[in-house]
């Protein structure tokens, strides 16, 4: 049984961690560096860290606050926001960075997850993708959720697998910050048409919507922000609950 994955994911605006509901009205969720370091040390699978505001504010991902919190983990660590080019990433990957994600820059410039995959490997290239449901159809938007694009999920999803990335970070924009669990029927259709891992984003609210994800969503890793940062999920009760379900947890 292929063990599921508990991610938290720290969306840094001013170098601080903030946390939104659909993509806007951000709110200070603590110092990235300090939740970090709680995460790893409390059974956290792997990290996200968003720079958020990177490519709408035309700037680098911030790669000293990268080093810093490599510093501070020992497990798996992604990190995107503002990365365009080779250079980008092996900036990131030196400081500290286990995987990378791009999104944006990917819908701008497709060629750029071949050229990413081709020198890093697609073992370190994840494609997120932002899509909200629209009548019916999922449309993929970009710059944060901001601008929507001609882009459908389900094929923008298969054209980034053949390019070479690694995993899909699929977030909806519908379910973010709601607490009303994860968007399980897209997920499911995306765990059916492309054959890399997909990590659900957006919508956790209490431990049975992980294990709605995990089971109806067939995701294989839950990425959650706000019910981590404020405690009202801790991540050992969750994986012990969820093992109990017979969902596979690394649980140390």
């Amino acid at each position: 049984m292929i063990t599921k994955r508990i991610i938290p994911c720290l969306d840094i605006k001013n170098g601080r961690t903030v946390k939104g509901i659909n993509f806007v009205n951000l709110r200070d969720a603590g110092d990235p560096v300090e939740l970090a370091s709680i995460y790893a040390k409390t059974g956290a699978d792997e990290l996200v860290f968003l720079d958020i505001s990177a490519t709408e504010e035309r700037r680098k991902t911030l790669a000293d606050l990268v080093l810093k919190i490599a510093e501070n983990i020992n497990i798996p660590f992604t990190v995107g926001g503002g990365i365009s080019s080779i250079e980008d990433v092996a900036v990131l990957l030196k400081n500290g960075a286990d995987k990378i994600s791009v999104n944006s820059s990917a819908i701008k410039n497709p060629t750029l997850i071949n050229e990413l995959s081709g020198k890093f490997g697609n073992q370190c290239i994840t494609v997120a993708i932002d899509a909200k449901e629209i009548d019916g159809e999922w449309i993929v938007h970009l710059v944060g959720g901001k601008v929507p694009t001609d882009l459908k999920l389900f094929e923008w999803a298969k054209e980034v697998e053949k390019r070479g990335a690694g995993e899909i970070l699929f977030t909806s924009m519908n379910n973010d910050g709601t607490k009303k669990g994860f968007a399980n029927e897209a997920l499911a259709r995306l765990s059916t048409e492309v054959n890399i891992p997909i990590i659900a984003s957006g919508g956790a609210g209490n431990i049975q919507d992980f294990a709605d994800t995990f089971i109806k969503g067939k995701a294989d890793a839950a990425l959650a922000a706000s019910v981590f940062h404020f405690e009202e999920i801790k991540i050992p009760e969750l994986k012990t609950t969820l093992q109990k379900q017979g969902i596979s947890m690394r649980i140390d």
